[in-house]
């Protein structure tokens, strides 16, 4: 046996030394790298139900929901939080050890006594071990103690949780934003790219007869030139409409995690702006952010727990008491008992221990001052973010509604100076200045109506508003659509919901599930057409 614990040290050794001289730095190739992204694909694109038809803006939204990479990751930081709450719970519990363990020495546990009187050697040399012997030993302990400061961390580990389930609905909010924002900027690409393409073949036809004429040298060569550039400025103008169009349907398909070589086709909804929170009281609105705001929330889970950390911190200045029963066994055979039990029961203090307990019951009380402080600057700020967004969105409906008056007026505009050109009554210059105008106009209609979508997702976030998303995660594609449908349906009507009875979710989060998007492409301002008022050279 001896000589087996011999080769096992041995080898121990050897295989540590090994370990230390390979072990370098290993960086990762471009073939690992490019087979890892096409995993990661093929892994995104699990059990993502693909699209079969035009999408609605309910669609996209749920779709982004479930599928959107960000809130997956969103959606598994809260269920590890969930988890630690659960880990954290059984530190409450009592110690149950089992252990068991051998020995063997090269020679005998030799002992001599001694007189204590005389100081002379009585008897011989004698032997009170064996040289190998098993043991085993089940032993119970329970900390006074250790009990209390792993209760008030149990209760902190619930707070953190419930924190990373006000940050998923902060995320969630920005995601809707920017699914509805990237929606409209997909239905303004699809509404306006046969207008685009006709008008910029028109544009090319004209300045192709203006720089024939020119070239015919029959009039004065400032009149074409002035000409053409007029067309390419309006030229110049429907490309900048197109470059603003032309990444929508990427970032949409990003945002519900569809593949990028997917047609996104969009319809939209039929249902005009209204004016139902606008005229709701703002005490009522004010009472809703301060009662349902994720912001809010989140800030005072953390003064829960600065006050939770502040009993901890008063729970160290107690002794501690522990309590511990054990079964023991060994098979040496000088023992006459070869099993017992124990039991013990210990009272402790750390005497220079207290010396900190001013200190640090000042830190826990500072920490405290600081989360209340927090939570009130949080409140004043969701107060002023709920009466910027009412009225960000009350500016944007009106901005969409004048929007919307003058791209009706232009293209009406437009309409007649296409009959007139077709009779022969205007040049194809002023069409082209027309058809541009128009098209600036309806650019103009869909980013101020994307705002004002926008506007209403911030006031919606402002308000802790989302869609019930309990157990979306097993839900069928068609099932949370209906689920967004019905929440959009009660923000149209400016339907205030129940606030819940208890935080959190009723049921843990999945880990598989969802989380944040990236932020949505800034908007470039609107272009102008040029105004054009000069006829054709001959």
């Amino acid at each position: 046996m001896r000589s087996c614990f011999k080769l096992l040290a041995l080898v121990a050794a050897s295989l540590s030394v090994a370990a230390c001289s390979s072990l370098k730095p290993q960086p990762v190739t471009p073939k690992e790298v490019t087979g890892i992204a096409s995993a990661d694909r093929l892994a995104l694109q699990r059990d993502v139900v693909p699209l079969t038809g035009p999408l609605r803006v309910e669609d996209a939204i749920a779709r982004a929901i479930k599928y959107n990479a960000d809130r997956r990751v969103r959606r598994m930081e809260e269920a590890l939080a969930f988890d630690g709450m659960g880990a954290a719970r059984y530190d409450m519990l009592p110690r149950l050890v089992a252990s068991a363990g051998y020995r063997d020495r090269s020679n005998d546990l030799l002992t001599l006594s001694r007189d204590l009187s005389t100081g002379n050697v009585i008897g011989g040399q004698t032997i009170s071990s064996s040289r190998e012997a098993t043991t085993t030993d089940l032993t119970f302990s329970w900390s006074l103690l250790d009990f209390g400061q792993s209760y008030y961390a149990a209760k902190q580990s619930a707070d953190r949780y419930l924190i990373a389930t006000e940050r998923s609905r902060r995320a969630l909010h920005l995601l809707v934003q920017d699914v509805r924002t990237a929606f409209w900027r997909v239905a303004a690409a699809q509404k306006l790219a046969g207008e685009l393409k006709q008008a910029t073949q028109l544009g090319e036809a004209a300045l192709a007869d203006a720089r024939k004429i020119e070239a015919e040298g029959l009039r004065s060569p400032l009149e074409p030139l002035r000409y053409q550039r007029q067309l390419l400025e309006n030229l110049r103008l429907l490309e900048l409409v197109d470059q603003e169009l032309s990444t929508a349907r990427i970032e949409l398909a990003q945002l519900i995690n569809a593949p990028r070589d997917v047609a996104l086709t969009v319809v939209e909804p039929s249902t005009a702006l209204n004016t139902a929170w606008l005229q709701m009281p703002v005490e009522q609105l004010e009472e809703q952010a301060l009662a349902q705001n994720a912001e809010l929330r989140e800030s005072v889970y953390n003064a829960r727990i600065a006050r939770l950390e502040t009993r901890r911190t008063m729970l160290r200045m107690f002794p501690g008491l522990s309590f511990n029963y054990a079964v023991r066994n060994s098979d040496d055979r000088y023992l006459i008992n070869q099993s017992w039990n124990e039991i013990g029961l210990q009272l402790s203090l750390n005497l220079l221990g207290l010396l900190q307990v001013p200190l640090q019951k000042q830190m826990a009380e500072a920490g405290v001052k600081l989360a209340d402080q927090k939570r009130m600057s949080t409140q004043m700020a969701v107060l002023s973010q709920l009466h910027v967004a009412r009225l960000q969105y009350a500016n944007a409906m009106r901005q969409y509604e004048r929007a919307d008056s003058i791209a009706q007026v232009d293209a009406r505009i437009a309409q007649h100076v296409a009959n007139q050109e077709a009779a022969a009554r205007q040049t194809q210059l002023e069409r082209v200045a027309q058809q541009t105008t128009a098209i600036l106009s309806q650019l103009r209609r869909y980013q101020t109506l994307s705002n004002a979508q926008a506007a209403a997702s911030k006031l919606q976030a402002s308000l802790g508003l989302e869609p019930a998303l309990a157990g979306a995660d097993s839900l069928p594609i068609d099932e949370l659509a209906a689920r967004v449908t019905a929440a959009l349906q009660a923000w149209e009507a400016g339907t205030v919901p129940k606030a819940p009875d208890a935080d959190g979710p009723a049921t843990p989060p999945h880990a598989g599930a969802q989380a944040t998007p990236a932020p949505a492409t800034a908007k470039a301002t609107t272009p102008r057409a040029t105004d054009v008022r000069t006829g054709p050279p001959a």
